[in-house]
Order: C-alpha cells, then sequence, then structure tokens
C-alpha cells in the first residue's frame, strides 16, 4: 500500500449521483490515492474471504463471488485512469508515476494467490460435474487461464520476479505515455504571417487561431501535433519547409529530450522474460493463445499477403504523384511530408473533388446525430441528453440510454475536443459495465476524442476521416451499452483482441450509406444535403490512396509482431530500420504509428503483439456488412436482431468464432476486405 494521511472521500467509491452515477464534481485531485488505499484494502480483504472459505469449491462458491470482488476498487481505477487520459495535470500523473507499480503489486499479490488458485483449480477440474451453462464455463475458463498466466503455477521465487517484471513494466508503460503527451503538448509552431497559411482551407485556419489562443498567442495561427489539425494541414498547405517542419515533429514523439527508446527496449525484454518464465517461445504466443488467430504464425499469414498488395498499389500511386510534381515543374521526389498533399491533389484532378468540399456537409453535431439514427433505427433503444448531469471536463456530454420500453438502461458520455490535458487518439471507455448479478447493474460508458475546436459561434466541421472516428469509436461504445450477459467478465469489450474491433468497425460501414449521408451530411450555412453527385464521388473514391493507408497500417502491425517474436532488443531502433528494410518499406511512407510513440503497444500492453487486430477484424466487418448488402436493406431488422444478439450483446459470453458463425452462418475470408481497400 502507499502510505498517505489524505481524508477518504467516499465520493471516489461510493456512487451515489442519477442512475448511481459518481458525483464527479465532488472529487478532487487528490482524493484518489486514499481512494485506491481503501480500496485495495477492501479487495485484499474479499479475496481472503474467498480463498480461505471452508465450503466446497463450486461455481457458485467460488466465481461469482469473485465477479462481485472490488468493486470500490473498479470505481476509484475507472475515474482515475479517465482523468489521466482526458484531462491530466501534475498532480494526476504524479499519482499515475506512483500507483502503477502499487496496482500491479497488488493483482499479482492476488493472481499468485496459491489458495485462492487451489479452490479456482478445483472448481476447473469439477466444472463437467457441475453442468455449467456455455457462458459460466467461459468465465471459468477465462479465471483459470488468467491465473495461470499470472503464476499461479510458479514456485515463491519465480512468483517473487514475475510480480517485480509487472510491476516495472506498469511504471514503463505510464512513463512512455508521459513522455509523448510532453512532447505532443509541448509541441507547437505559432505563425504570423499570412503567407504562411497558403493553400489552407477556412476551417483549418479557424481551428489554427483557436490553438494559438489555447497555446498563449493573442494574435496568429498555430500548427500543432493533433491530428485534427497537423494532417489537414500536411494535406493542404502550399509551404513544403512548413509541411516538413511539422511532419519532423510529428513522427518524432518519443525521441530527443523524452526518449522512449530506452523504455522500448526494457519493455521489450521484461515481456520476454515473462513470455518464457511461463512457458511460451516469446511475447506474441503468450498474448495471442486466447484470440482468434490463436498463433504468430496465423497473424503473419494474415498481414503479409495483404502488404505484398499494398505495396505494389503503393508504388504506383507514389509513380503518380511523382508525375504530378514534374508536371508541375517541380524538381524533387515525393517526401513522407509530401504524400498527403500531392494525394489530395490527384484526389481533386481525379475525383473532380477536394476533401475541403466534405467539410462544409460533416459538421460534428450533425455526425453525432447521424451516429445516434444508425443505432436506433437498427437496436431498439434511444437517447436522451442530460446537460444537467455533470462530468469531468465542462465539454463532457452526458446522455441517458433507453431501453425499448423507454426505461433507462445506461449512461453515454461523449468528450470531443482536444486540449493539452488530453492525450492523442480516440477510445472508448467504461465507468461500469453491465451484468445481471444480484441486482445487475447498468453500463456507464465513455467516448473520448481530439477535433480541434472551432471559434466561438462557429460549427465544428469533420474531415471524412473524422466523422468515420467518430462512428468507429460509437461502435465501441454500443459494444458496451448493449451488453446483455449475466457475468462482469465477459461483458460489452471483454472479447478476445482480434474480435473487439469487429463492432466499431462494422459501425463505421452505416456512416457512408446513401440513407445516411443523404440525410445528415447537411451544409452548415445552406442546410442543403450532400449533393448527389459529390456523394457518388466520394464512394467512387473510398479506395484511393489505399495502398498508402494499408502500407502506413501494415507496417505498425508487422514492426509490432517482428518485436513480440524475437524477444529481448538491445536497440530497438536499429531493429525497426532493419526489418522495415527487409520488408521494402517504401521510402515515402512512414509507420501510421513509429515505435517510440506507439502507445498500443508500449504505453500499457493492451495491443502489444495485437496491433494486427484491426485488420483482423476488418476481414469480419467487410463481410458482415456485406451481409445487410445482400438483403439491399442497410437497416434490415432481421440482421440487426442477430447483430445484436450475436455480436453487440454477447460480450465475450461464447467462442468468437461460433459467435460470427451464428450471426453470419461462416467464417470469413479475407476476400471481402480486400475488395473493400481495393487490393483484390
Amino acid at each position: 500500500m502507499m502510505k498517505t494521511a489524505s481524508k477518504i472521500n467516499d465520493a471516489v467509491t461510493q456512487w451515489s449521483g442519477e442512475h448511481g452515477l459518481p458525483e464527479f464534481g465532488c472529487i478532487s485531485d487528490t482524493d484518489f490515492e486514499a481512494g485506491f488505499n481503501q480500496a485495495m484494502r477492501l479487495h485484499a480483504v474479499e479475496i481472503d474471504g474467498i480463498a480461505g472459505a471452508v465450503s466446497p469449491a463450486t461455481f457458485k462458491t467460488v466465481i461469482v463471488p469473485l465477479e462481485l470482488a472490488g468493486q470500490a476498487l473498479s470505481r476509484v481505477s475507472a475515474l482515475f485512469w479517465n482523468r489521466a487520459g482526458a484531462d491530466t495535470n501534475e498532480t494526476i500523473k504524479a499519482l499515475e508515476r506512483k500507483i502503477s507499480p502499487v496496482l500491479s503489486r497488488h493483482n499479482s499479490k492476488i493472481a499468485q494467490n496459491r489458495k485462492l488458485f487451489g479452490r479456482i483449480d478445483a472448481v476447473w477440474k469439477n466444472r463437467k460435474r457441475e453442468k455449467l451453462g456455455t457462458e459460466a464455463l467461459r468465465v471459468l475458463e477465462k479465471y483459470w487461464k488468467d491465473f495461470v498466466k499470472s503464476g499461479a503455477k510458479l514456485n515463491n521465487k519465480g512468483q517473487k520476479r514475475l510480480s517485480a517484471v509487472n510491476q516495472r513494466l506498469a511504471s514503463l508503460g505510464t512513463r512512455f505515455g508521459q513522455n509523448v503527451l510532453a512532447d505532443e503538448s509541448g509541441w507547437c509552431l505559432h505563425l504570423a504571417d499570412e503567407a504562411e497559411l497558403a493553400g489552407l482551407p477556412d476551417f483549418l485556419r479557424s481551428s489554427m487561431a483557436q490553438a494559438a489562443r489555447e497555446h498563449g498567442a493573442q494574435i496568429g495561427w498555430a500548427i500543432t501535433l493533433s491530428r485534427s489539425i497537423i494532417e489537414p494541414f500536411l494535406t493542404f498547405s502550399d509551404r513544403r519547409d512548413l509541411r516538413k517542419a511539422a511532419f519532423s515533429a510529428w513522427v518524432a514523439r518519443g525521441e530527443g529530450d523524452n526518449d522512449n527508446w530506452p523504455v522500448v527496449a526494457e519493455i521489450l525484454q521484461l515481456r520476454d522474460e515473462k513470455a518464457r518464465a511461463l512457458g511460451y517461445a516469446n511475447f506474441a504466443e503468450f498474448k495471442l493463445e486466447d484470440t482468434m488467430a490463436k498463433t504468430p504464425w496465423a497473424v503473419w499469414d494474415l498481414l503479409m499477403p495483404v502488404w505484398e498488395k499494398a505495396v505494389a498499389r503503393s508504388a504506383a500511386e507514389a509513380a503518380a504523384l511523382g508525375a504530378m510534381i514534374a508536371e508541375a515543374g517541380g524538381n524533387h521526389r515525393v517526401e513522407p511530408w509530401d504524400w498527403r498533399y500531392y494525394a489530395e491533389k490527384r484526389r481533386q484532378r481525379d475525383f473532380a473533388f477536394c476533401e475541403s468540399e466534405l467539410k462544409p456537409f460533416l459538421q460534428l453535431e450533425r455526425i453525432i446525430e447521424a451516429a445516434f439514427a444508425v443505432a436506433m433505427r437498427l437496436f431498439p433503444i434511444g437517447f436522451r441528453y442530460r446537460p444537467d448531469i455533470g462530468a469531468w471536463h465542462g465539454d463532457v456530454r452526458a446522455f441517458e440510454v433507453l431501453g425499448s420500453n423507454g426505461a433507462v438502461c445506461g449512461m453515454f458520455f461523449a468528450d470531443y475536443f482536444n486540449r493539452p490535458s488530453k492525450r492523442s487518439g480516440a477510445w472508448m471507455s467504461s465507468f461500469q459495465g453491465q451484468h445481471k448479478l444480484g441486482t445487475g447493474r447498468m453500463p456507464f460508458v465513455c467516448n473520448v476524442m481530439n477535433f480541434a475546436k472551432a471559434p466561438a459561434g462557429q460549427p465544428v466541421l469533420l474531415s471524412l476521416d473524422e466523422a468515420k472516428t467518430l462512428f468507429h469509436e460509437f461502435g465501441h461504445a454500443l459494444h458496451g451499452l448493449l451488453s446483455d450477459v449475466t457475468y462482469p467478465s465477459v461483458a460489452g469489450t471483454g472479447v478476445a483482441g482480434d474480435f473487439v474491433e469487429l463492432p466499431s468497425q462494422l459501425f463505421e460501414h452505416w456512416l457512408t450509406t446513401t440513407q445516411i449521408l443523404g440525410e445528415f451530411a447537411l451544409h452548415h450555412e445552406t442546410g442543403e444535403p450532400m449533393p448527389k453527385a459529390l456523394l457518388d464521388k466520394v464512394l467512387a473514391a473510398q479506395t484511393f490512396n489505399s495502398g498508402f493507408q494499408t502500407v502506413e497500417f501494415a507496417a505498425s502491425a508487422l514492426i509490432d509482431m517482428a518485436f513480440h517474436t524475437t524477444g529481448a532488443i538491445a536497440d530497438p531502433m536499429a531493429f525497426e530500420a532493419e526489418k522495415l528494410a527487409e520488408l521494402k518499406m517504401p521510402r515515402e511512407i512512414v509507420m501510421r504509428h513509429r515505435t517510440p510513440h506507439f502507445q498500443h503497444v508500449f504505453s500499457g500492453d493492451g495491443y502489444s503483439a495485437g496491433y494486427y487486430s484491426y485488420l483482423w477484424s476488418e476481414v469480419l466487418d467487410a463481410d458482415a456488412f456485406s451481409a445487410f448488402e445482400q438483403t439491399g436493406d442497410p437497416f434490415n431488422p432481421e440482421l440487426a436482431g442477430r447483430l445484436r444478439q450475436f455480436i453487440y450483446g454477447a460480450g465475450g459470453s461464447a467462442d468468437p468464432e461460433e459467435l460470427y458463425k451464428s450471426f453470419r452462418g461462416a467464417l470469413p475470408t479475407p476476400g471481402a476486405m480486400m475488395a473493400k481497400r481495393g487490393l483484390a
């Protein structure tokens, strides 16, 4: 435990707001440390009671109490880690560094409790005698495997070392993330001359002016490392020198003063040590055992054919961009800071529309309405805005989720705007998951994004990619909100790592249906719908630049897998360069997430040896949406019912392959995904 004299604020762990929500306004930054200490003590007492019980070890006497244990710790953790990601400060960051190894030590102590594992093992050995249902068996198997993979079968020396490794990994993951945030929030290029804005559309100028104010400048504009600013800047800026400067800073996050390369080296060494101690050849095998892919070789078999086609496609794209440069009188090659700029010029030429033409039709408020509308048409649910329910920041919006009977069955929080206190990217998380044990529990889910704010009185306009991001994260949110299971550990997104992206990526498809764009893609000034001619061009151009997009993603996935099948690597920077050279990485393209800022993989291990899962899930989502297309109705009621039952509602209550086959009838092949990307 941590030593602290702080007074305990019950609001951290005993939520008494409407619907059982936390009262965010009653919780201060200094309340978390004492809350963690109290919650860990309570959890330890609960665990000791379960482990030391004299009753026979059964699912009801061991697993069910474990499912309900640790509520106070879950609550303080949910509140704190949300703050750490979405609205941090020096107090929160200091506690983040302090609490990470303490929590790891607490969890290791539970996972290596021999008496507790003995009771779990007894239930596992007698599982046939208990005649458990499918969901209960999945929960039992999850506990048994998790304990084994946490060192329950190791000797005392092995358990002690594994606990130390886990604590160190927790600290390193925190340092990695804080280094990236320091680079992202600390870099800003102020522009004072109108000439430096050459080529930039009005929406981007407005966002950059707002960013300048947020970074302390009363006049001018600012380029920041927020994707909502830097990607459109690289796309539209005529100033090649500024594109190079901004791009160089963007890809260098996690290097220099906030150097993550040594952090990566130690993380890889410790992950390899952990995997080998537990009997696995490498960390990738350890992570993939319980996924749909099962082995690293299955991942390579998926990635390499896609990689080869994408590299070939990108070579043709690069040649076309090079020709454009030459035609314009340029005498330079295509560089990484040139690609987006000339690709946009090519899009305008070949498809007769500019990305900036879409922005006036993609208002944030309308896209939010569109996401809700899709959910309501597919599933019998509703949403009610509750501006009177506060949250962790003034920008956050709260919505009640309504069931088919009109009763509140969940809460959804949305935090859309970029700020220096928020880490980059977009994500979904839960304050509370759904389950039916005892009196049951409704889900509290949040989406966090990083859209650039518009100046006061102006609408926030999104790119098509940003609109897809909103739909993507809302798909994750629905996975949590529509969960309909008995046990907490398999609720919502508690599924195999390469299945978890299916509900989110699938939901993206509805954004670009003619029904949704026709109804919600309305011009922010005239209210007119997007012209059919423009809509047709957008749909026709969906595979445009797909070589580039696939290469930058697949390179990250391949390097992730290479790191975690190799083991300890003394010089990750050299290793990254060597592997990219072996893959014949196009010199004009950079990994979507270079290693020193690859937060999916190194700021915690959620997607370590798992970044491929986006592509794996894309195989599933392309096939799943084709089922709707084949009916001629993207909202086909019969299919939507199966979708809710077996994909969005089932969580991890059954094997993901069986769930998918129950929805679709059979497992897919990569064909639909390759065609969707234009690589077939």
